[in-house]
């Protein structure tokens, strides 16, 4: 029984390796989306992995990518495969209050997580089905959700306790699959850098090992998607990068600190940022002259207010007055009193303005068959990739996207 089960998975096999080999035979390209969450922009130069360093002597890298306002996972990981800001798609923080629906959002839910009503935008699995492509998802915001209608063809219920050579494994049996069946998209996340950095900062001994550790996981893709002999581009990115804190009196922003215990109002807090949500237009100006006045490592804005470069003045999710707090310093609810110390020090965190704070600067690399050899380009927006990756796909966007196709032109091989 055993031998013939091989028999016929060689068999299996030898047919996958006949209809990609054919001479003759035209052979669209795959796009792997890959995610290294917290992959700062200078890891590579400053750790120098070699598997990272060979890719990118392959393919074209930048600078860095910046991330959309706030610099957090769920907005920037769906700004990624939206290509809109996320004060357009919705997801305008880790966590944000519905006015609509007077419900808190926030990663934890996985009932809201899985909920379509809280993604706009057209996420690239929806944007190939739409066009008669097949995609695939090992992990992605907004993937566990049939937004627009539907979820990718093939895809993964979040658990981080998959090993990542398990991702791996199962994205290579999906470009397996015979053609018709076989996803033109997929995404794949891995979240082991965000963890160390957050958790001893980055600098430490241990992220500079775990990145050598993710460079260990991007030479088994790379050898697993080079066995395949399809024209796979590979794009690996980041969603923000990581600030290294320490511990002092002065590092926490004291939430009960900031408001009186008559203020009864709406608060959604993750960390770097603190939305605000009070309808009442005299408490609502009370309240940003209260603020205003105290502010202390931290600056207050009325939504209407907020720089036009964050895209955050339409949406209601957001803050009807928001916080953003210096980096170096974070929210915390409580007060001294209530919260213990941080029981490591360093550690890292993310959410600050990326365009004044270079350290929460992403990395975007590409290689393959219709990426530039040996380019480096300069720093750009996230909201770009994904008319980038459409291009490649032959997919027709969206006009009302925030990125263009023009910024990554130049990294495009025909």
């Amino acid at each position: 029984m055993t031998k013939r089960l091989a028999f016929f998975s060689a068999l299996a096999a030898l047919a996958f390796t006949f209809e990609c080999c054919t001479p003759g035979k035209k052979q669209e390209p795959y796009v792997l989306l890959i995610s290294f969450d917290g992959f700062r922009h200078d890891y590579v130069a400053k750790y120098q992995p070699p598997h990272f360093l060979d890719f990118i002597k392959e393919g074209t890298a930048a600078k860095a990518m910046i991330p959309s306002f706030p610099s957090k996972t769920f907005p920037n990981h769906y700004t990624i495969v939206t290509g809109l800001c996320p004060g357009h798609h919705g997801l305008v923080d880790n966590t944000f209050y519905d006015p609509a629906r007077k419900v808190e959002y926030s990663m934890g839910k996985r009932e809201l997580v899985e909920d379509a009503y809280y993604y706009g935008g057209t996420p690239l699995w929806q944007l190939a089905l739409q066009q008669g492509l097949k995609s695939a998802s090992y992990f992605w915001v907004g993937s566990e959700a049939p937004v627009a209608g539907s979820y990718p063809d093939y895809y993964e219920i979040y658990d981080g306790a998959v090993p990542n050579e398990d991702r791996i494994e199962k994205v290579v049996e999906w470009l397996q699959l015979p053609e018709e069946e076989r996803p033109r998209f997929i995404s794949l996340y891995f979240s082991l850098v965000d963890s160390e950095g957050h958790y001893s900062g980055p600098n430490s001994e241990k992220l500079k090992t775990t990145v050598f550790e993710a460079d260990r996981l991007l030479g088994l893709i790379d050898t697993k998607i080079a066995e395949l002999n399809l024209p796979v581009d590979i794009i690996i990115t980041s969603d923000h990068g990581m600030y290294e804190m320490k511990e002092s009196p002065e590092t926490f922003v004291y939430l009960d600190n900031l408001f009186a215990p008559e203020d009864s109002v709406q608060i959604a807090s993750s960390g770097a940022v603190v939305h605000v949500y009070e309808e009442d237009s005299l408490i609502k100006e009370r309240l940003f002259k209260q603020l205003s006045k105290n502010e202390t490592f931290y600056s207050t804005y009325r939504k209407t207010e907020t720089p036009e470069k964050w895209h955050y003045r339409e949406h209601p999710r957001v803050g009807d007055l928001v916080l953003v707090v210096e980096p170096g310093h974070y929210f915390r609810s409580g007060s001294p009193d209530t919260r213990k110390a941080v029981m490591n020090s360093p550690w890292g965190v993310h959410g600050f303005d990326p365009y004044v704070t270079p350290e929460m600067g992403a990395i975007f690399y590409a290689k393959g068959p219709n990426i530039k050899k040996g380019l480096e380009i300069d720093a750009f927006d996230n909201v770009h990739v994904y008319p980038f990756i459409a291009r490649i796909l032959g997919l027709t966007t969206p006009h009302d996207i925030d990125g263009k196709r023009e910024v990554l032109e130049n990294v495009y091989v025909e």
